[in-house]
């Protein structure tokens, strides 16, 4: 077996059809019916479903599937841990979503980089489902995320829990409230959330806290980041939920207002491929958990 049959069988999996499966293939479908037929010769086994249309798989191709997708995954982990090991320079490419630079994430980038001067330290600014692909395709060696993940392929290891609070227009009626907001008080509120794709985002984890309390906003309206959400309140718009980092964003038509409901909070998320060991990272890692412990941030400590 090697590991183009993997792939072979992957393809027509996932498209249910074989003339798709050899497009996608960039190959002719005679051939790519044979490399099935042998992979099942040599598991002695029916993966596909004789006759069935749309293509099914036995209960041993579902089987089967979710494996050759872990290992191709694996082989591309490796792939990138020993181009990394084989070159002489030392880099560090890091993915993060936008508001983790109101937070901490400078003050550990410029540690790291205080301490390993000799690796060089490349960011990109992308959304997390973006950061799990990127991590696999070896574009990033790390993720700075806010969303959880079943890929068994990626790591996610929880920094903290960030609160969330409500950005309002100063003009808004419930800046007059004393003390935090709870989110019951934004029902009939037009609440703009973001971004607007790739999905799952920051927006779903948003509307899913507000779900949990059984509190339906007036209007949603989805727009495309967060300095254009930023915006739109500041001119009186709507208002929306923003980690409490992003406070930082100093803004003279914008005030924030911290909601007191225990599960109003955003996961900061280290994300890596499940494989990866190397010494970068973990020292990655220390420096994240140094500068909580410079600002008194509460945290349970991984190791990688």
């Amino acid at each position: 077996m090697e590991l183009r049959h993997l792939r072979y069988f992957i393809a027509v999996a996932e498209e249910r059809n074989y003339t798709r499966a050899a497009e996608r293939l960039h190959m002719a479908q005679p051939p790519l019916s044979r490399q099935i037929q042998q992979l099942e010769e040599m598991l002695d086994v029916a993966l596909i479903e004789k006759g069935s249309r749309p293509l099914r798989l036995t209960e041993a191709g579902e089987f089967f599937l979710a494996h050759a997708r872990t290992v191709l995954d694996q082989v591309r982990d490796l792939k990138a841990m020993t181009q990394r090991v084989g070159k002489l320079e030392r880099k560090l490419s890091i993915g993060f979503v936008a508001s983790t630079l109101y937070g901490e994430l400078p003050d550990i980038v410029r540690r790291y980089s205080e301490r390993f001067p000799e690796v060089e330290v490349t960011l990109h600014e992308m959304m997390t489902v973006e950061q799990m692909q990127a991590l696999k395709d070896g574009r990033i060696d790390v993720g700075f995320g806010r969303l959880k993940s079943e890929d068994p392929s990626i790591r996610r290891i929880l920094l903290r829990n960030e609160r969330m609070v409500v950005a309002l227009s100063p003009h808004h009626r419930l800046v007059e409230r004393q003390g935090g907001l709870r989110l019951r008080d934004l029902v009939h509120e037009k609440l703009l959330v973001y971004p607007k794709s790739p999905r799952p985002s920051f927006a779903d984890q948003v509307l899913a806290v507000l779900g949990e309390a059984n509190v339906t906003p007036g209007l949603v309206t989805e727009v495309r980041e967060l300095q254009i959400a930023m915006g739109l309140v500041a001119a009186g718009q709507g208002i929306t939920i923003v980690p409490e980092s992003v406070q930082a964003m100093h803004h003279r038509n914008v005030v924030y207002r911290p909601l007191e409901d225990k599960h109003a909070f955003s996961p900061i998320l280290f994300g890596v491929r499940h494989m990866d060991r190397s010494p970068e990272l973990g020292n990655l890692l220390a420096a994240v958990y140094s500068i909580y412990d410079d600002l008194g941030i509460a945290y349970t400590p991984e190791t990688l």
